[in-house]
């Protein structure tokens, strides 16, 4: 029987199925930092405030001096932020705020409502700023949509992973950041406690899988007879999925229920996987809001008109955290964390 129930190229953004709303791959080949945070570069040919042309192999995004997404508000949904190269500065309404990357994933839980910004400050003056990541919105059922806001940091040390070798000796590696391929591997780490993955059932998982040239791996069934579960090829020349050769980047929804084998070509490939239950409800979207209703996403722009989700503790819409390259949080609490560089 053929896993394969979908093949798209992929685009901007990703097609993603439920419990997922959405998925992009941000990969921004940024020059050397000015000093003050944004590119050393000239900005002709880029939109400034709503930038997506990829003019240069960068983007300012909503930035005007620094790239990415000055404060805007979410309700109703979760953010999950998986940076591979680079650092993002994070803000928030509730008076959290963070400078993580290099492995590292932020899990925003928006619920009843936040703001948050999210920069991209180059700090090097000397030599380009390379920024890759993956964001992805992750549904709330209807009974969450407006649990309190939530925000957790998963540092790329503590995430777990998995490594597998073939018959050959060629290496695949998973990195868990929900959910696991094999009962062995460690235990995932918890997410937010409203999250839908917090659900014993949900059944879902985000991996990224990086495998060897000519590695094979197969993608074990997922738990739940109901999960649906795709697969993104992103990087690397030629992949077999099931058999089927892909010469070109793809998104491919696959049957959950049924192992699938993958062979490598002959460059390093990367996948990312997202699979979960359904959560099975009315989705209504107009911009940050995602609710059950019309009239949800209507008291959403109003309650946000009324009350700013608590309200805007930082002095501009586009914070930056200083020159120090150092990853940490400080959250809502006051609790600080701090990592390495």
């Amino acid at each position: 029987m053929n896993p394969i129930l979908r093949l798209a190229p992929l685009g901007f953004p990703w097609p993603t199925v439920d419990p997922f709303l959405f998925c992009v791959h941000h990969d921004d080949r940024y020059p050397q930092g000015n000093g003050r945070y944004g590119p050393a570069a000239s900005l002709a040919g880029h939109q400034l405030g709503q930038d997506f042309a990829n003019e240069d192999g960068w983007r300012m995004y909503h930035g005007m001096e620094v790239p990415g997404f000055p404060a805007h508000p979410h309700r109703g949904f979760e953010t999950v932020t998986l940076v591979r190269r680079g650092l993002i500065d994070h803000s928030d309404s509730l008076g959290a705020a963070a400078r993580f990357g290099r492995g590292d994933v932020q899990w925003l839980t928006a619920g009843s409502g936040v703001v948050h910004a999210e920069m991209f400050p180059l700090l090097d003056t000397r030599a380009p700023n390379p920024l890759e990541l993956f964001q992805i919105w992750l549904n709330l059922p209807a009974r969450s949509k407006f649990a309190a806001p939530h925000f957790t940091m998963f540092w790329s040390e503590d995430i777990p992973r998995q490594a597998f070798r073939d018959a050959s000796g060629a290496r695949t590696d998973v990195v868990c950041v929900a959910g696991r391929p094999d009962e062995a591997g460690a235990e995932p780490l918890a997410p937010p406690p409203d999250s839908w993955a917090s659900v014993a059932d949900s059944d879902v998982a985000i991996w990224t899988v990086t495998m060897e040239p000519g590695a094979r791996w197969t993608v074990p069934p997922a738990r739940g007879a109901q999960t649906r579960r795709m697969l993104y090829f992103f990087a690397g020349e030629r992949l077999a999925v099931a058999g089927q050769v892909l010469d070109g980047h793809a998104a491919l929804e696959l049957r959950a229920d049924l192992p699938v084998a993958l062979e490598n070509g002959d460059s390093t490939a990367e996948l990312l996987l997202l699979q979960g239950r359904p959560i099975g409800e009315p989705v209504v979207q107009y911009g940050p809001f995602v609710m059950n209703s019309e009239h949800e996403v209507q008291q959403a722009f109003a309650d946000y008109r009324r009350t700013q989700f608590g309200g805007w503790p930082w002095p501009d819409s586009a914070p930056v955290h200083g020159a120090d390259p150092t990853r940490h949080a400080r959250h809502a609490d006051g609790r600080v964390e701090r990592r390495g560089r």
